[in-house]
This record gives C-alpha cells, structure tokens and sequence, in this order.
C-alpha cells in the first residue's frame, strides 16, 4: 500500500511539472506573438504618391455649342419628269461633279431638236427679210415703190431679227432643261436618304431630293453674353476680324471624350440678339475623319494664349467633406496632412489647383483607406497619365 501511494503521488507530482510548463510556454508564446503584432502595427503603411506638377494654362471658359455642316445643299429637280436612275449609296461620300439622279430626258430632247429647227426657221425668214428691203431700198430711188412699202420691208426686217434672237432663247433654254435631267453634286461631301424611288415623278414643286452635306470642316456655333462680348471687343479693338484673336479653341464630345483637333474663332455677329441678349459665334475645326457630326451638341472651350503656371494633381487624389474638397500631402518627414484646396476646370484626368497645393508637393493617389491625418508612411512614387488617369510604376515605359 505504501508503494503504491508514494507511485500516485510522484506521477501526480510529474503531471503538475508538466501542466506548469505548458502554461509557461502559452504565456512565452502569447507575449511573443503580441511583440510581433506591435512590430506589425508599427510599421509605416505603404501609400503610392504623385509629386505635383505644373502646366501653362490660359484663362478658361466653356461653351454649350451645336455643330452645323460647312456647307449643305438639298438637291431638288430642276424639271418635271420620271425619276429614271440612281446613281450613288445612300449614306456614302460624293465628289464634286458626281452623277447623282437621272430625270427621263426624252421630251427635253424632243423639245431641243424642235427649238433647233425653229431657230434655222428664223434664221432663213431674217435672211429673206434682209434681201428684201435691199431691193427696196434700190427700187425705191427709182421711185418704183412707195415709202410706206419701203417702211414695211424695214419693219418686217427688225422682226425677224427680234425672231432670231427669240428662237436663239429658246434653244438655250431647251439646252438647260436637257441639262437638268441630270442632276450632279455641286461640292464634295456625304449625302443622305433619297426621298423619292425610281419611277416617281418629280419637278420643281417637289420636296428635296436628298440632302448633301460637306462636314470638313465642321462649324460650332455658340452665343456670348453682351457685357463679355463688350469686353471683347474693348480687349481686341484693334484687330478686324474675329479669325485674327489669339484664342486656343478645344472640343468636348457628348460622350466626354476631348477631341484630337484645335479649332479657331471664325465669325461674329455685328449685333445683339435683344430676346437672348446674345450675340451669336462660330468656330470652326478641321474634320477629316468625319467624327464631328452636325447638329451635335458639344462643349466648347476657350482659352487664353496669354498663358501662366499653374499645378495639376490627379483626380483620383481628391476627397471631398463637409469642409470642401481636399488632398492627403505627405510632408518631408513622412507624415500625412490634410490639405484643403480650391480647384479650377478639368482638364482630362488632371484637376486645375487654383490654390492650396505647389509643385514638388506628394498627393497620396493609391492607399487614401489606410492612412489619416498625422500617421506616417511609406511612400512610393507613381506616375499618373494625365490623358486616362491610369496609375503606373515611375520606371515603367
């Protein structure tokens, strides 16, 4: 009994060393990993930065503007007539001169061979005319005729010239109505939906044809206030046309895409429109693609060529709370500020500071989530195309 009480009380003596040590080695274990989360925790989040840049840019405004085609013809008939052919796709580009409609030219013909004969007609009757008040003339000396004969013959004479030259009048006229049969583009450009089918009889009365336009260039029309129209006008006073003021012109599409073409004042209205209190303007912008449709409506925007310096951060470092909108800058030691700014126009990606913000200044773009005002970081400098807004490593080509 004795043995077997001293056995029970070593192994409970062992079980006792052996419970202290696991505790011991929880306890180590837990403190090692709570000194590893403080190292954790103590390290400074990575952030990706943009350092501040600057641009020349002018004073800006923009315009709601409508597009309208450089040129735009509706094609009409000329003359009466079956409508026989067709020459070209709808939709498609024409060229100066194209064969575009066929009216049925047989009655023009017909009328063109008559007026032909008529003249040779007149032409023989004036020759008659002429030889006979020559005789006249000649009798009339020898007293054979009387001066009311010999007025007669005179008359009859200038009547048949006046016949000539009506029947010469009338060929011509039956020369353009033969002309107009066919129908051909005055100027080069697309042309639209044909409103009549083959067969149809058309003339003058009839509505257009089709409508042929010429979009290279393309016009933009918008309206100016009077008091900055004024101001205008007392600023380039010296200068005669609006196609010699010193403006940069640039496009804004509907689906906000910038368009690749600069474009030039190139008209202004000599007077106030008195129910807008406006005075209408025209721009104008080469278009070879034919991208720039008319009747688009479209933002047009003006600026200066008298030009400063002026920086541009991302958008997609800009917040925004109650206080306005603001940056995250990372200071020379690392540490965030909140930093408050006023911004300008947009331009692509890129938003104009108009204070608040200097070159050489790191705006946080990558990270906002992971950091607040004060903390400090690691920052790690990207760059940022002002086109597209995409974010890429600085070495990156």
């Amino acid at each position: 009994m004795f043995g077997l009480y001293s056995l029970n009380k070593y192994n409970k003596q062992i079980e006792s060393k052996l419970i202290q040590g696991v505790l011991i080695s929880s306890i180590a274990l837990a403190a090692c990993g709570k000194q590893e989360a403080v190292k954790r925790e103590a390290l400074p989040a990575a952030v990706s930065v943009y350092t501040i840049k600057t641009d020349e840019v002018g004073n800006y405004r923009e315009f709601v503007a409508r597009t309208q085609a450089h040129q735009e013809a509706e094609i009409k008939a000329r003359v009466e007539g079956e409508l026989l052919k067709k020459h070209f796709n709808e939709g498609s580009s024409i060229s100066k001169g194209q064969s575009l409609l066929e009216i049925d030219p047989a009655e023009f013909k017909a009328s063109l061979v008559q007026a032909q004969a008529d003249l040779k007609s007149k032409i023989a009757a004036e020759n008659g005319a002429k030889r006979d008040l020559e005789r006249g003339k000649e009798v009339a000396q020898q007293g054979f005729i009387s001066q009311s004969d010999l007025d007669k013959l005179t008359t009859n004479a200038a009547q048949t010239v006046a016949a000539v030259k009506s029947a010469e009048a009338a060929l011509e006229k039956a020369k353009l109505n033969l002309s107009y049969t066919k129908i051909s583009a005055p100027f080069s450009g697309r042309i639209g939906k044909v409103n009549y089918n083959v067969g149809n009889i058309i003339g003058p009365q009839s509505n257009a044809l089709a409508t042929l336009t010429s979009i290279d260039p393309i016009y933009v029309n918008f309206q100016v206030e009077e008091s900055d129209y004024i101001t205008y006008l007392q600023k380039h006073r010296n200068i005669k046309s609006a196609k010699q003021v010193p403006m940069d012109l640039a496009l804004r599409l509907p689906n906000n895409t910038q368009y690749g073409q600069m474009g030039k004042l190139d008209f202004a209205d000599i007077k106030i429109d008195q129910g807008t209190g406006t005075v209408e303007m025209r721009a104008v912008f080469q278009n070879p693609e034919g991208i720039v449709l008319p009747g688009l409506f479209v933002t047009l925007i003006v600026e200066s060529q008298d030009k400063k310096a002026m920086s541009l951060v991302p958008q997609s470092s800009v917040q925004e709370n109650q206080l306005g909108k603001f940056v995250l800058v990372v200071d020379e030691n690392n540490k965030v500020v909140t930093r408050h700014i006023k911004l300008g126009r947009r331009i692509n990606a890129m938003w104009l500071v108009e204070s608040g913000l200097e070159a050489n200044e790191s705006v946080i773009i990558e990270g906002l989530q992971k950091v607040k005002q004060g903390v400090e970081v690691n920052p790690v400098e990207k760059s940022v195309n002002a086109i597209t807004g995409v974010i890429n490593n600085i070495n990156a080509k």
